[in-house]
């Protein structure tokens, strides 16, 4: 009985180890943006983390850059929200993956070792549809 709620809580602190594991996190700012992650919400300041799940949003004459552990680098204008759904960084198990989606604004996207390992694991989807990532660098504007 010990045995089986040990494994059990060892487990659940694995993930929940897992969860709050940073996939990225802030390279530059300017103007208002924020980080929201399990409903918090955090000004988005040069450092601050983001995880799977997190909002990343930006005001008006605002933009914010992020690098994740593959070195993928995001890039938002003014007034654009975007959501990581997905994020799998696991190289030596070939887990590799990056959904996310951008609800309006802009980004630029410049790929990481992710979508040179396996491009067809990265996709961004829009309002209209979805982006598979196949090259290196690609903008994309998603108006209201």
């Amino acid at each position: 009985m010990f045995k089986l709620s040990f494994m059990c809580g060892l487990l659940l602190s694995s993930a929940s180890w897992a969860a709050e594991t940073p996939i990225a996190y802030v390279k530059n700012v300017m103007g208002e943006a924020s980080v929201t992650t399990a409903g918090k919400v955090v000004k988005a300041e040069v450092g601050t983390a983001v995880q799977q799940g997190s909002i990343l949003k930006t005001g008006a004459k605002s933009s914010m850059g992020l690098t994740f552990k593959d070195e993928t680098v995001m890039s938002f204008g003014p007034d654009t929200e975007l959501t990581v759904d997905e994020y799998l960084y696991a190289p030596a198990q070939g887990k590799l993956k990056i959904v996310s989606m951008l609800a309006k604004g802009t980004m630029n996207y410049v790929s990481g070792i992710i979508a040179k390992l396996q491009p067809d694991a990265v996709a961004i989807r829009t309002p209209a549809g979805m982006i598979g990532v196949r090259g290196t660098q690609f903008l994309v504007k998603v108006e209201e």
